[in-house]
């Protein structure tokens, strides 16, 4: 059944019109018809059953019915700390990051970020990440929003997020995610394009960030971040 973002939504509405960018998704790309059974949900947790009652070129109307209980949250809160990279790697990174849980999602300028980004630009990209993160809440079946924070260097996040355990990904460690204690939350860094200095690293851990490795392949930016949270979610969160 799709299901789609309605940051508005609330319950002492029975019936309203759809925000623009849903109408646009379920009755022009979907082309759904009166009477057809959607569900929305706002981010905070709040979900529910909805139909179309008026479908119209240029908007429609749902009546809200049964509100859902959702099961789909970690008990693993995970923050990840992620190296701005260019494009749809960094795009793929934050897809991902979603669709495996995590709570909050921080873009990271390091010294080798190949990207620029400051004022419109930098709102441009929050406003487009963000996107990336409703479309991948809609499609993972999440209620819950993980929040996105505005870019920040990497000095500046390693005295701001602190954690039970904070992790940060370096192929020369020598720590693997199988001999760590289980954590009920953490941080994790992991660097852009190219990876994060050797400088960089030694300031995370002179922070107390740990060091961590996986194996003996050096992965893309992108990949990284999903093979340490599935990892992750598979010792000490909830898949597997």
């Amino acid at each position: 059944m799709p299901r789609f973002y309605t940051e508005t939504l609330s319950s002492s509405e029975s019936e309203f019109v759809l925000p623009d960018d849903v109408h646009r998704h379920a009755i022009q790309v979907l082309r759904l018809k009166p009477g057809a059974n959607i569900r929305l949900f706002n981010g905070g947790g709040m979900e529910y059953e909805a139909e179309l009652t008026l479908v119209e070129k240029r908007h429609s109307r749902v009546r809200l019915g049964n509100a859902i209980e959702t099961q789909k949250e970690s008990p693993l809160g995970i923050t990840l700390l992620q190296g701005v990279s260019r494009g749809e790697r960094m795009d793929f990174a934050i897809q991902k990051a979603v669709e495996l849980g995590v709570k909050k999602i921080v873009p990271v300028i390091t010294e080798r970020c190949n990207v620029q980004l400051n004022g419109d630009r930098a709102d441009k990209r929050f406003h487009h990440w963000r996107g990336v993160m409703i479309s991948a809440c809609e499609q993972s079946g999440r209620s819950f929003l993980p929040e996105l924070s505005p870019v920040q260097t990497l000095a500046d996040v390693l005295s701001d997020y602190q954690d039970e355990l904070n992790l940060v990904l370096d192929p020369l460690a020598e720590t693997r995610f199988t001999e760590l204690s289980k954590p009920q939350s953490l941080t994790m860094l992991i660097g852009p394009e190219g990876g994060l200095a050797d400088s960089e690293v030694a300031m995370a851990k002179d922070t107390g960030y740990q060091a961590v490795q996986f194996g003996p392949r050096i992965l893309r930016t992108e990949t990284a971040a999903v093979a340490a949270l599935a990892v992750s979610q598979t010792l000490w969160g909830d898949l597997g």
